[in-house]
């Protein structure tokens, strides 16, 4: 008689890490996206040990079963969401901080640490990892590195891919297999650790990860300046950058956005203001810095600038960015997040017709953007329990992402593929492009278990 996989994943896991309970699974069966499917499990299984990763992928090969990794599934775009009948591999279990070394400037961890406890934990060392997406207090380096995660501080410090030199990964057949590097330097064959960064668990399991650090940087202070338009704002922006400023951080609220953080934490924001502009520096001495940035917003037309004066300020003024989202989420209940990155250049053009394309539909769509990178985040709000609402939501956010490729962008500049831009996916890379990828997908899995129906 054969074995079930049931059995079969119970003969190298602990009964409490195989999770059966159709009430318990369905919590693990999607992510953060809306309007994206998700199936029901077959069962979740959270290992603590690579042997046990191993031994779920060498079960799922034998039974041609898919496995869709997760780590703590707060992504945007439904990669995380299981396919029917499924393993789920929850890796949050493994959530250990390996090693943390000073003079190589490097941590090793396991994929279930929380972005914010890496984060923490390298600053006593007077060490700094850079990648803070606005879940860092929950999200793990497993999925940030899944996802190529981005952040506030991108635009000095860049994406996660950029601190990502080598990984340990259970590919589709239970083989252990090691990428990169833990030395400063590198070149030895073809770059798969890049290859994995970015793939939503589409090629193999990442169960450990050799992650660049920097030296702790000086305190930031962040100067606010409000814009009578969001194409002054941006104007401002590219006076930043192309007077060759690095500030730590260039973020934008519009109008809708710095309502809705009002409405809902009473923060005092400027209502009156088209646009807010957020601008960091973490030098030496920063105050000079916010100085010479704050003469070039002016000079770009904005009404009020107001510099912080210590770090105190400068937290609250941050605390009003990261409110963003949650905040539009209140206003209507459920929100469809964008995430389209264009040139600098263009970032005026998207961010006005990101605005009619909300008239169009008669939509609110509030936008925050990482500026300085010219990757936006439209959200739009709507009601999911009225289906016209929500067809004329879903209708918009493909404009917007239509909208980012003509003006040269890309439809993801952070957050990923996964189910929710599939289609999109294939109108930027061309039928070549998505053959040559579809081609390294069946080079390192070629059942096609690997979160089956992700990216293409």
């Amino acid at each position: 008689m054969s074995r079930t996989l049931i059995e079969l994943l119970h003969e190298g896991l602990p009964a409490e890490a195989v999770l059966t309970d159709p009430d318990v699974t369905a919590a693990y069966s999607h992510d953060m996206a809306s309007f994206c499917e998700a199936g029901v499990p077959a069962a979740v299984v959270l290992p603590r040990t690579v042997e046990q990763v191993q031994h779920v992928m060498r079960t799922a090969t034998e039974l041609r079963v898919p496995v869709v990794p997760q780590g703590a599934r707060t992504g945007l775009s439904g990669a995380a969401n299981a396919s029917e009948g499924c393993v789920v591999l929850s890796l949050v279990k493994m959530d250990r901080i390996l090693e943390i070394s000073p003079v190589d400037r490097i941590a090793v961890v396991e994929p279930g640490v929380v972005n914010a406890t890496l984060s923490r934990a390298v600053d006593e060392h007077g060490l700094y990892y850079p990648p803070d997406p606005s879940s860092w207090e929950t999200c793990t380096i497993g999925g940030n590195i899944g996802t190529a995660s981005g952040g506030l501080c991108c635009v000095k410090y860049g994406v996660t891919a950029e601190y990502v030199l080598g990984l340990d990964v259970v590919l589709a057949d239970g083989r252990l297999m090691s990428t990169g590097r833990r030395t400063a330097k590198g070149v030895a064959g073809y770059d798969l650790t890049r290859l994995f960064v970015g793939s939503e668990g589409s090629l193999g399991i990442v169960v450990r990860a050799v992650l660049a650090l920097k030296p702790k940087p000086p305190q930031q202070l962040v100067l606010a300046a409000e814009f009578g338009s969001s194409k002054a704002a941006c104007d401002a922006v590219c006076k930043i950058m192309e007077g060759g400023h690095v500030p730590s951080l260039l973020e934008l609220m519009d109008r809708t956005t710095v309502k809705a953080v009002n409405d809902l934490a009473h923060m005092g924001l400027p209502e009156t203001t088209e646009a807010l502009l957020l601008a960091a520096f973490d030098t030496p001495d920063p105050a000079a810095d916010l100085a010479a940035v704050g003469a070039l917003c002016e000079a770009a037309g904005a009404t009020q600038v107001v510099p912080a004066e210590d770090a105190a300020e400068s937290e609250l003024l941050l605390q009003a960015r990261r409110l963003s989202l949650t905040a539009l989420e209140a206003v209507k209940g459920t929100t469809m997040i964008d995430d389209v990155c264009v040139p600098r250049t263009a970032l005026a053009d998207m961010l006005d017709g990101v605005e009619r394309i909300g008239e169009k539909y008669g939509l609110t769509i509030g936008v925050c953007a990482h500026a300085g990178d010219g990757n936006t985040h439209p959200t739009v709000c709507f009601d999911a329990a009225d289906p016209d609402e929500a067809r004329r939501a879903r209708e918009s956010f493909d404009e917007i992402m239509a909208l980012g490729l003509e003006l040269g962008g890309t439809i993801t500049g952070e957050h990923g593929v996964g189910v929710l831009k599939k289609e999109w996916l294939a109108r930027e890379i061309g039928p070549v492009g998505v053959e040559m990828q579809q081609a390294v997908k069946a080079t390192f899995d070629p059942h096609s278990l690997l979160n089956p129906g992700k990216l293409f």
